[in-house]
């Protein structure tokens, strides 16, 4: 039997070890390619991220600056009625946090948990050289509300620095006196509504989006190349426009002395008493968000739609289909990749869109962004987090299900 010749490069080495080598030099080439975008994406991404998840389970400002109880509260279950000794131990901390001016940071902890609490802190924090044995009538002095044990309770969920507090508060709950989870009253269940309402509106907006892009898209993908080029520069219009000018803009057309009522009480389709009300209110939230973010959902339907062959309707409509069969059965389904696409873009933005409602939604149109930004204009970071770490779970997971039921490598941006 003969052998089959190992083949070899023209150095003598074997052709195999060779290609291989190529191989990985290649790997590394490519690897060094990417580098600056895989590290500039793990700072501008992947870290904030992570540092705003940290946040939302992270605030040590009671914990580090009331240590003394902290201990107490670590060493007796929860339920324990406040003895002599964590009087006494709270009285050190209190003297501490006088010296290093800190009750103010203390209290505001404690205040995210129990609000109305942080005056009852500061004050007691103040006359903290007029604390003495027996601590608990020293501290009933100052103020009866230092035997609520909800006080207590809302100490000992401030005493560590790790907490789900703020979940708990994300998703209107709340610890009860005895260390229990529950329900906060209806009155005060603004969180999870403003959620739901979040969400609805955005898939509002990515409908009424869809409708209204669906036939320009169509237009500019069956005219003359000359003209919708032209068409599409008035699409792209309101990128090159600052969405502050834009977002204005619709201020004076949809104000009750805009140009949209005046002409409408011109043309005598309304009274002048019966002004319409569409700005400052969700109507204008919904209005201008969807002029802002239309060209989010005209861009993808165009990219699918000028690749489909005319020839396939007509070939439909020489068998005998209808136009609407012909639409439903052939030219929608082609078009569901860009429809797929433009909903999943427009929903996401319009979640996490903050200067638009701002402006124009008054109290009745603001999103859940504006409350993210509320809490951090009041310096309430650890909550901000926790919302915002919940909206992005609930977009991850409406991502998953659109994956599962869609298939992300069907989605077409362009």
């Amino acid at each position: 039997m003969t052998s089959v010749p190992l083949l070899t490069t023209t150095d003598g080495r074997p052709l195999k070890a060779a290609l291989a080598a190529a191989g990985a030099r290649a790997r590394r080439r490519a690897l060094f390619l990417v580098l600056p975008l895989l590290v500039f994406v793990i700072i501008t991404f992947v870290v904030p991220i992570g540092q705003m998840l940290h946040q939302s389970v992270y605030n040590p400002y009671f914990s580090r600056n009331a240590p003394n109880v902290a201990a107490w509260f670590a060493a007796h279950p929860v339920g324990t009625e406040p003895d002599e000794a964590a009087y006494a131990a709270l009285a050190d901390d209190f003297r501490a946090m006088q010296a290093a001016k800190t009750a103010g940071e203390a209290a505001t902890r404690v205040n995210y948990t129990l609000p109305e609490t942080r005056s009852l802190i500061t004050k007691t924090a103040r006359a903290a050289g007029e604390l003495a044995p027996p601590y608990k009538e020293s501290f009933l002095a100052i103020d009866p509300k230092w035997a609520d044990p909800a006080v207590w309770q809302a100490m000992r969920s401030s005493s560590t620095a790790y907490t789900a507090d703020f979940y708990l508060i994300a998703a209107d709950y709340e610890r009860s006196a005895d260390g229990s989870v529950q329900k906060v009253p209806e009155k005060q269940q603004i969180y999870l509504k403003l959620f739901a309402k979040t969400f609805f509106l955005s898939a509002l907006i990515t409908v009424i989006c869809l409708l209204l892009a669906f036939p320009i898209a169509h237009l500019l993908a069956t005219l003359p190349m000359a003209r919708a080029n032209l068409l599409m520069i008035l699409v792209l219009l309101p990128f090159w426009t600052s969405l502050l000018v834009r977002t204005t803009s619709w201020i004076v057309l949809l104000q009750q002395k805009g140009v949209v009522n005046e002409t409408f009480v011109a043309l005598g389709l309304i009274g002048d008493g019966n002004r319409l009300n569409m700005i400052y209110n969700q109507t204008g939230t919904i209005i201008v968000m969807t002029h802002i973010l239309l060209p989010f959902m005209v861009l993808p339907l165009y990219s699918v739609m000028r690749v489909i062959p005319p020839s396939y309707a007509r070939a439909a409509r020489s068998l005998g289909a209808t136009s609407w069969t012909t639409f439903r059965r052939i030219y929608l389904p082609q078009t569901l990749p860009g429809i797929g696409a433009g909903a999943l873009l427009v929903f996401i933005l319009a979640v996490g869109y903050y200067i638009t409602p701002a402006l124009v939604g008054g109290a009745d149109g603001q999103l859940i962004s504006n409350l993210i930004q509320f809490h951090m204009a009041k310096s309430n970071w650890s909550q901000a987090a926790a919302l915002a770490a919940m909206l992005l779970v609930g977009v991850l997971v409406l991502y998953w299900l659109y994956d599962r039921l869609v298939g992300i490598d069907n989605l077409k941006l362009g």
